[in-house]
C-alpha cells in the first residue's frame, strides 16, 4: 500500500472542485459530509467505514458522522407506526 500524501491530496482535491465550478471546502470536511450522507441515506456503516479507511467503526460512527434532523424523524415515523400496529382498534 502506497502512503498518500495530504497537502497533495488536499490541492488536487481544491483544484478539481474549482475546475468544476464547486464551493471549495476542505477535504476533512468533505469526508465529514460524505460519511454524514452515505449513513442518513441507509448506507450500512461497515461500508461507510471501509469507504474513509478507518480502521475501527467507533471512529467512523462517533467522530465522522453527525446525525440528520431527517433521519431522526423517519426513526420517529417508524417508532409511531410500530407502536399503532400493536394498539388494539378503538
Amino acid at each position: 500500500m502506497s502512503t498518500i500524501c495530504v497537502e497533495t491530496s488536499a490541492a488536487t482535491f481544491t483544484r478539481v472542485a474549482a475546475d468544476a465550478g464547486l464551493r471549495v471546502v476542505r477535504l476533512h470536511d468533505a469526508r465529514h459530509g460524505c460519511a454524514t450522507l452515505l449513513t442518513a441515506a441507509g448506507v450500512a456503516p461497515r461500508v461507510v467505514m471501509e469507504l474513509l479507511g478507518h480502521s475501527q467503526i467507533s471512529i467512523t460512527m462517533d467522530v465522522y458522522t453527525h446525525v440528520v434532523y431527517d433521519t431522526q424523524r423517519e426513526a420517529i415515523s417508524h417508532m409511531d407506526r410500530l407502536l399503532k400496529r400493536r394498539l388494539p382498534a378503538a
